[in-house]
């Protein structure tokens, strides 16, 4: 598996496109899927020039924080996999509840060790950015998430209860 980390641009459009369209899909039809990294969400993407300048939240309104978003290619098989947003900081809410990374695996491509390598990916990016301590934070219930999470050297800190769901809280700190 030989996965890695890109920013979006017109290279990759198809591929970025044909993963959003199944994924959105998807999303339509099981409204109690999870939509994260919710960036690759927020925008049309038939709109490419205007999605792939907006993905990066880099002058963000009060209450957000700057962010970067990228997109998992595999490269043996030249297609994508996946997403990853990484917030350069915590905010309370992020501190709380949502983590510097936020990740997600297209639903034909789950279950197959892609988010445990984009996690890796991902905080050598963190790296990069001078995060030392990175949280990542999933539901309880979502246990392919904990594992990618744990299977990157994470520890639990804690569980809260948000809205009725259990969020757990996980630490990495990059040596």
């Amino acid at each position: 598996m030989s996965i890695k980390l890109i920013k979006a641009s017109y290279e990759y459009q198809d591929l970025i496109v044909d993963m959003l369209k199944e994924w959105i899909d998807y999303n339509n039809n099981h409204p109690e899927a999870n939509t994260s990294p919710a960036s690759i969400f927020k925008n049309d993407y038939h709109n490419f020039d205007y999605y792939i300048n907006s993905l990066d939240l880099k002058n963000p309104k009060p209450g957000l924080v700057e962010d970067s978003t990228f997109f998992a290619l595999d490269v043996e098989r030249n297609k994508m996999v996946g997403a990853i947003n990484i917030r350069h900081k915590l905010n309370d809410y992020l501190l709380n509840y949502g983590g510097h990374i936020g990740d997600g695996i297209r639903p034909s491509e789950r279950k197959k060790g892609y988010a445990t390598k984009i996690i890796g990916l991902a905080l050598k990016e963190c790296q990069k950015l001078n995060i030392d301590k990175v949280l990542l934070v999933c539901d309880k219930d979502n246990i392919g998430s904990a594992k990618s999470i744990k299977n990157n050297g994470a520890i639990l800190e804690n569980e809260i209860v948000k809205d009725g769901k259990t969020i757990q809280r996980y630490w990495i700190e990059i040596k």
